[in-house]
């Protein structure tokens, strides 16, 4: 009777390209594209811009890998299932799945706190109540259902992008420039020029660390041997376009020794702007902050999920609630850890090391792939990368590991 039960009770597979594609966008486009972009000036000067498209070439590698493993294995915790495949150690899949849902957890508390510092400018209310409501309701979200809950996170997304684009609209043609001319922003062959490029596209990097969590809605998807690497390659797509919008928007609106002191350098772009205007980007600044606690928890709670239906942790965490199809237990703890490290850890400090267990475990899937093709071809209709694209993937991300070290 129990084994039915578990046998009936799986997640819904209801996310189309559209959907994932907007997933993707919302957990990587979000509060690193508010922040970042003047610490990259600061090291790239007006070749900020340039700097996000490195980036982007360096993350297109993994994300490729992980456009094969996530059809090869279209799984929840896809990253501890492509480990598992590729090195037959359990503990390590087990070490990759806790890694990766441990990142999640930290990036949505720092988010989260974000979120409660904007809305207590905004109300005045106190900012430790706004966290834990911006928490617990995004979790509630989460417990809605997938397809609910990814819609939502799709509206917000879609409000976060038109902000985005408000900022470039309104940077080229309301804005007065006081910054860098277009031509000034395209780098010569110079050694000096492209050290700063290369040093600030490690800055970018982070920009893009997200899409990674598609992976980890794969039991969710439609058809996922065609509408995940899809979804992947829109979603660096459309964030590689965004990003290099805005920073050359903000890089020829604002004074670069303006730019690299702010800590929200997009606000900056509408400094002369009504304060109705003004106003209206900082509720757009809240909404990008509150998606990425909820995409975040969701990724989360589906690593715990699938590592408890593989027998990797206990069951309890694979149990689904019957009526929306979701992870209940785990979706209940990952909300309750992230209401703990709000409250009781020093969020910054630890969000710092959140990007080298993210390379990290980009170095162990490109390996798996690696040892994966090693082994054979495997079975066909799954998207399938030359062998080189891992094999680069692993260099590019250990560099970049090594680099933060440094």
């Amino acid at each position: 009777m129990t084994d039915t039960t578990h046998e009936t009770q799986k997640l819904r597979r209801a996310l189309s390209t559209p959907l994932l594609t907007l997933y993707g966008l919302g957990v990587t486009v979000g509060a690193g594209i508010y922040v970042l972009i003047g610490a990259t000036a600061e090291t790239a000067g007006a070749y900020a811009a340039v700097s996000f498209i490195v980036a982007a070439l360096v993350v297109s590698l993994t994300a490729l890998s992980y456009a094969e493993l996530a059809t090869r294995y279209p799984v929840s915790a896809g990253e501890a299932a492509y480990v598992e495949a590729g090195f037959s150690a359990v503990w390590l899949s087990v070490i990759v799945g806790l890694a990766v849902a441990l990142s999640g957890m930290i990036s949505a508390s720092a988010v989260a706190m974000g979120a409660g510092s904007y809305l207590q400018a905004l109300t005045g209310l106190p900012e430790r109540g706004l966290t834990i409501g911006v928490v617990v309701l995004m979790g509630l979200i989460a417990l809605w259902g997938i397809a609910e809950s990814v819609f939502v996170a799709a509206v917000i997304t879609v409000v976060e992008i038109c902000g985005l684009l408000f900022v470039i609209g309104w940077g080229a043609f309301a804005a007065e420039p006081e910054g860098f001319a277009l031509a000034e922003m395209v780098p010569a062959f110079d050694l000096e020029i492209w050290r700063g490029i290369l040093a600030a596209s490690l800055l970018a990097f982070f920009a893009f660390v997200g899409f990674e969590d598609m992976a980890n809605v794969a039991e969710e998807v439609k058809d996922p041997e065609r509408t995940i690497p899809k979804a992947i390659m829109w979603t660096l797509l459309l964030a590689t376009l965004l990003y290099v919008a805005t920073a050359a928007t903000v890089l020829a609106v604002v004074p670069l020794a303006t730019l690299s002191t702010a800590s929200a350098p997009l606000a900056l772009v509408f400094t002369a702007a009504p304060e109705t205007v003004q106003n209206t980007f900082g509720l757009v600044a809240i909404v990008a902050t509150v998606n990425g606690v909820l995409i975040q928890t969701i990724m989360a709670s589906r690593v715990l999920y699938g590592l408890a239906d593989r027998g990797h942790l206990p069951a309890v965490l694979a149990k689904v609630a019957p009526r929306t199809r979701t992870p209940a237990v785990a979706t209940l703890i990952i909300v309750t850890a992230i209401l703990l490290l709000t409250q009781t850890l020093p969020i910054a400090t630890l969000a710092e090391k959140t990007s080298q267990v993210v390379l990290f475990v980009f170095v162990l899937v490109n390996l798996s792939l690696i040892r994966i093709k090693y082994k054979g071809p495997g079975p066909g209709g799954h998207f399938r990368v030359n062998w080189m694209i891992p094999v680069m993937g692993v260099v590019t991300s250990v560099l970049l590991f090594a680099a933060g070290l440094l």
